[in-house]
């Protein structure tokens, strides 16, 4: 299907060449990511038979696998990226947050800011996908594992001293909030606040978006059903209401830009005293999987930021990495040479 051209859609092989060159400089970049690092379970089995004790599907048991998830799926992609990342965040002394410490020291990340604390439950969502033998498996269930009481003081206030020593070397802030207790929008403002040296801050929060206000955050990437649930009203399809949603966040958070992604009908981007930008969603509108794809479009945004990108150019970047990741199953990354392929893919298509 032939897509209308969109005049904030970088259609010159040069503009696209352009870049390709700011994430040419991933590699150089550091980031500090604060934020909630989940366990992803994913539990497989060929369907048997309905139960006789309830209506119930009988999964023989094939395969378990584990991948980072929430905040640590954004960490994994700026791993994927190319990127330095200092992640701090807490997980339990439990076999989920081994687990995800574990995974990030094979990736030679540098773990001095993962908390490991006594008594704290890891976050952990169990999906359990059924299929028949030889296809592919469709989710049936999902359970979640959270922490059943704030984070202890103590934990809280070596969070917020490793965060002000860490942003003092780094390139970016990256916020991933799930509102799992990690980030906190008071600490985050205070820190800030006291920070000499000022990088791009980018945050994602599930929850409480405005939260954040005052607090010095340069650019947010919610999406859509967010939007809709921090203003109370339905868009869909109506693009006068996700104007007002999104010139009104804009304005109450005073951000710099504002990247709301829309699933299928792409990204819109505000920014301050320019007209909103919609981009049409990269490469196919059926998604095989959206899951995590808001943890690549954060990482792919803050490192288009940290490498001189301009808001619109770095919704560009994150725009084409969301298109991709969402091609794939499960919790999954972009990679830095897969995001430049895809580029000059494009760029290749531009010029003939």
């Amino acid at each position: 299907m032939k897509r209308k051209r969109n005049e904030a859609t970088p259609t010159a092989a040069a503009d696209l060449m352009a870049l390709a060159e700011y994430v040419e400089r991933f590699s150089s970049k550091t980031v500090v990511l604060l934020g909630d690092f989940v366990a992803d379970a994913f539990q497989s089995g060929d369907i048997t038979r309905v139960s006789r004790e309830a209506p119930v599907l009988i999964l023989r048991h094939r395969e378990t696998q584990m991948a980072p998830g929430g905040g640590a799926n954004a960490a994994n992609n700026f791993v994927a990226m190319g990127a330095k990342i200092l992640p701090i965040t807490v997980v339990g002394d439990d076999a989920a947050g081994s687990w995800l410490l574990n995974a990030f020291r094979e990736k030679r990340v540098d773990v001095s800011g993962i908390l490991q604390v006594k008594g704290w439950t890891t976050p952990m969502k169990t999906r359990f996908l059924a299929g028949w033998a030889h296809t592919v498996g469709q989710q049936v269930l999902r359970v979640d594992y959270e922490p059943d009481h704030p984070l202890p003081e103590t934990a809280r206030r070596k969070i917020q001293s490793i965060l002000a020593a860490k942003i003092k070397k780094v390139d970016a802030l990256a916020i991933s909030d799930y509102g799992l207790g990690v980030a906190s929008p008071q600490e985050v403002r205070s820190t800030l606040s006291k920070a000499r040296r000022k990088v791009p801050v980018t945050l994602d929060s599930r929850f409480r978006l405005t939260a954040y206000k005052r607090a010095g955050i340069t650019a947010a990437t919610p999406n859509e059903a967010e939007m809709e649930a921090l203003h109370h009203t339905p868009i869909g399809k109506n693009l006068e209401e996700l104007e007002r949603c999104g010139r009104a966040t804009l304005a109450e958070m005073k951000l710099e830009a504002l990247a709301v992604t829309r699933g299928r009908d792409g990204m819109a981007v505000f920014k301050r005293g320019q007209a909103t930008a919609h981009l049409p969603v990269h490469g196919s509108d059926q998604a095989v999987d959206v899951t995590g794809a808001g943890d690549t479009v954060l990482a792919a945004y803050t490192l288009g930021l940290a490498s001189g990108a301009s808001p619109l150019e770095a919704a560009h970047i994150a725009n084409i990495a969301g298109g991709l990741v969402v091609m794939k199953r499960g919790t999954a990354t972009v990679s830095r040479d897969e995001l430049l392929g895809a580029i000059r893919d494009a760029a290749c298509g531009a010029a003939g």
